[in-house]
């Protein structure tokens, strides 16, 4: 937490766009941000609302280090950010460091994919189509 600096966003401020350079990441204090994935002639489609307590931005430690997913806050939020160069760099120094991060951050990505498939389906699938027997 000390390399965290407190920053807020307002309601409908783009945080980051996808495709961008993920060189932030966030752990929200208060409020909510919608993630959003770029569909072609449609609105982006929001697959998951984030709540205080959870990460914001997991692209920012897999190379090429862009984001995956848009991000746009959906209440005022406020957040520690965390500069992901640095938090990169102590991890080069400190294996076990990067060890609970790979693993949490792993973690954090296998939840929004599966949260992701599974909006994605609700909004564009056949009814049923997503269904597992």
């Amino acid at each position: 937490m000390s390399l965290a600096r407190e920053v807020s966003f307002d309601v409908d401020e783009r945080i980051f766009e996808e495709g961008g350079e993920a060189d932030h990441f966030w752990i929200i204090h208060s409020g909510s941000v919608a993630l959003d994935v770029r569909v072609p002639g449609r609105r982006p489609a929001v697959v998951e609302m984030l709540r205080p307590g959870q990460l914001l931005g997991w692209s920012w430690f897999v190379p090429p280090h862009r984001w995956h997913l848009g991000a746009e806050a959906g209440s005022l939020v406020r957040a520690w950010e965390f500069d992901a160069a640095v938090v990169r760099e102590m991890c080069e120094r400190d294996p076990e460091l990067r060890n609970e991060l790979c693993s949490y951050v792993s973690g954090v990505l296998a939840r929004r994919l599966r949260a992701a498939r599974v909006r994605l389906l609700d909004l564009y699938a056949p009814h049923g189509a997503g269904e597992v027997p």
